[in-house]
C-alpha cells in the first residue's frame, strides 16, 4: 500500500493524488505572524505619532480651547486611548472598536475626527479577527456616532474643508471595512482548507490502519486454517507411525513421508502467506510448490485425500458448479478443512464422516458430519476456528451452524450467498 504524502512546504511533490495544501507565507510573513506583539506596537505607535501631533497642533491653533479650557487636557487623553485600542485590536478587536468609536465620537468636535483613523485599524481588525457582520455594524455605528459627535453643542470646527468629518472619513472607513473583509475571508478560507487537509490526513491514516487490521485478521485466519490443520494431520500421521513401527514398518515409512511433505506444504503456504522468503528461498525449501495460489473448489478433494491419509475415513461428494468467485472458492475450502481438522482433533474415532458441496444458483452449501463419539484424548483448541469460519462465511452474507447431532456425533452446516458476493467480499 503506497502512502500519500501531506505537502507542507513550497517544493512539494506535484504528483497526481497527494494532498496539497496552500503555499506557507514568506520569511517577512512569518516574522511578523511569530511576533504579533511586535507587529501591533509598531502599527500603534505609527499611529500615535500622527494623532498626537494633530492633537496638540489643533488645540495650539483651535479657538474653541480658549472657550472650553478643558479639551486642551481632554484631547490628548481621549488621543492616547484611541492609540491603546489600536494596540490591542487583534485581541479584543470588538472591545477596541467599540473604545476607538467613543474617542472619535467625543473628539469629532475639537479633533474634526482625526481619531476616526484609529477606527479604520479596528475595523479592519474585527473583519478579520471576528466576523464581516460585526464590521459592518461596526461601520454603520461608527457613522452614527460620529454624527451624534458632531451635532453636540459644543464650540468646534467640525468641518474639514467645509464637510462633516463623518462624510470625510467614511471613505477611509469603508475602505478598511472593504479590505479588512476580503483579508478576513481569504484567512477563514485558508484556515478551513488546512482544516480539511488534515482531516482529510486523518481520514487518509484512519482507513489505513482500519485496512492494515482487515489485512491482519485476515492472515490471522489464514495462519490458523494452515496450522491448526497441518499440525493436526501431522501429529495423526505421527502417532499411526509410531504404532506401526513394529508390525508394519513399511506403513510407518510411509506415513513419516506423509508427515514431511504435510510439513513442506505447511512451511511453502506460511512462507507465501506472510511474505518474509524471497522467491529463490521458496523455490529452494519447496520446488514443486514455488508460488502457488490459494486453494479453490478444485483442490478440496486433494484436502480429503490428505485426511484419508491420516486415517480419517471422508465420504466427499459435490454436486453443481462452482462459482467463479475465488474468495468464495476459498471459503469453502477454509470450511471443510476446519470442519474435518476439528473432527480428527476432537473425534479421531469417528467411524463415518460426510462432507457434502452443494453449488446452487444463488447460495452455497457445505455440510461436514460425524459420528465420532469423542471419547478418545482430544488435541486443545483455542476455538478461533468456528470465530473465523463464521467471519468467513459473514464475508458472503451466509450463516455458520455448528452443534451436535441428537443420534450422536458432530454437524457443521455453513451457507454461502453467490449473489452479490464479490461485493460483500470487497467489503
Amino acid at each position: 500500500m503506497t502512502e500519500r504524502n501531506l505537502s507542507l512546504g513550497r517544493a512539494a511533490s506535484a504528483v497526481e493524488g497527494d494532498l496539497r495544501l496552500p503555499k506557507p507565507p514568506g520569511v517577512f510573513r512569518r516574522f511578523w505572524a511569530r511576533h504579533p506583539w511586535l507587529t501591533d506596537s509598531l502599527i500603534a505607535a505609527l499611529y500615535a505619532i500622527p494623532i498626537l501631533l494633530g492633537a496638540f497642533t489643533v488645540m495650539a491653533v483651535d479657538p474653541a480651547v480658549e472657550a472650553v479650557p478643558a479639551i486642551a487636557v481632554s484631547a490628548p487623553v481621549v488621543a492616547g486611548v484611541s492609540i491603546v485600542s489600536v494596540l490591542f485590536r487583534r485581541r479584543i478587536p470588538l472591545i477596541a472598536l467599540a473604545v476607538s468609536i467613543g474617542c472619535a465620537a467625543l473628539t469629532v468636535t475639537s479633533l474634526n475626527g482625526i481619531l476616526s483613523l484609529g477606527v479604520c485599524f479596528t475595523l479592519y481588525s474585527v473583519a478579520v479577527y471576528h466576523s464581516n457582520r460585526a464590521a459592518w455594524i461596526g461601520l454603520a455605528s461608527t457613522i452614527v456616532a460620529l454624527v451624534v459627535g458632531g451635532s453636540l453643542p459644543l464650540p468646534h470646527a467640525a468641518a474639514i474643508n467645509g464637510t462633516h468629518p463623518a462624510i470625510a472619513y467614511g471613505v477611509f472607513l469603508l475602505l478598511a471595512v472593504l479590505i479588512g473583509v476580503n483579508v478576513g475571508n481569504r484567512k477563514r478560507y485558508l484556515e478551513a482548507l488546512i482544516d480539511r487537509a488534515a482531516q482529510l490526513a486523518r481520514e487518509r491514516d484512519q482507513q489505513a490502519q482500519l485496512a492494515t487490521a482487515a489485512e491482519r485478521a485476515r492472515i490471522a485466519r489464514e495462519m490458523h486454517d494452515i496450522i491448526s490443520h497441518s499440525l493436526t494431520v501431522m501429529v495423526s500421521l505421527a502417532d499411526g507411525s509410531a504404532a506401526l513401527t513394529s508390525s508394519a514398518p513399511e506403513r510407518s515409512a510411509d506415513a513419516m513421508r506423509q508427515v514431511a511433505e504435510t510439513g513442506r506444504h505447511a512451511l511453502t503456504d506460511m512462507r507465501r502467506m506472510l511474505g518474509v522468503l524471497n522467491e529463490a528461498e521458496i523455490a529452494i525449501a519447496a520446488p514443486e510448490a514455488d508460488m502457488q495460489p490459494q486453494p479453490g473448489a478444485s483442490d478440496v478433494s486433494v484436502l480429503i485425500d490428505r485426511f484419508r491419509a491420516a486415517g480419517l475415513p471422508v465420504r466427499y461428494s459435490v454436486t453443481g458448479s462452482p462459482p467463479d468467485d475465488p474468495g468464495l472458492q476459498l471459503t469453502v475450502y477454509r470450511v471443510v478443512q476446519e470442519s474435518l481438522t476439528n473432527v480428527l482433533r476432537h473425534a479421531a474415532d469417528a467411524l463415518a464422516v460426510e462432507a457434502v458441496v452443494e453449488y446452487r444458483t444463488e447460495s452455497v452449501r457445505v455440510q461436514v458430519d460425524d459420528n465420532g463419539t469423542g471419547r478418545l484424548p482430544a488435541t486443545a483448541g483455542t476455538g478461533r476456528g468456528l470465530v473465523g469460519m463464521r467471519e468467513r462465511v459473514a464475508l458472503y452474507g451466509g450463516t455458520l451452524e455448528s452443534a451436535a447431532k441428537p443420534e450422536g456425533g458432530w454437524r457443521v452446516v455453513a451457507t454461502l450467498q453467490t449473489h452479490g458476493s464479490s461485493e460483500n467480499n470487497d467489503r
